[in-house]
């Protein structure tokens, strides 16, 4: 059954840095495109970085120069390295992909057809 499965959240201080992975099975996702999305309590869903079929990398304002998104294929795993982390930062952080849509350019969770259950990140001052 093709799954996501998001791990490397956890808590740090203003500056420190995390990286996330999400690992997909049971199926070949090279093709997909895929994201990174976040979601604080109280707030909707937003997209925070996407790696596109054509090796394009995107991400929201508020990350560039902070964030770098990655995929190793060999391993289907998407990366997500996170620097310079701030409070707001704070969220949950959840991969999905989308198989043949626009996701990736608009950044629409309704783009976006599978998604794992995500990773929490708790940025402290």
């Amino acid at each position: 059954q093709a799954r996501l499965a998001e791990s490397g959240g956890g808590s740090v201080q203003v500056g420190g840095s995390l990286r996330l992975s999400c690992v997909a099975s049971g199926y070949v996702y090279d093709s997909y495109c895929m994201g990174w999305f976040r979601q604080a309590p109280g707030k909707e869903r937003e997209g925070v970085a996407s790696f596109d079929r054509d090796g394009t990398k995107r991400y929201t304002d508020s990350v560039k120069g902070r964030f770098a998104i990655s995929k190793d294929s060999a391993k289907n795993t998407l990366y997500l390295q996170m620097n310079n982390l701030k409070p707001t930062d704070t969220a949950m952080y959840y991969c999905a992909t989308d198989r043949n849509g626009p996701g990736c350019a608009t950044f629409r969770t309704s783009n976006f057809e599978k998604w794992g259950q995500g990773t929490q990140v708790t940025v402290s001052s």
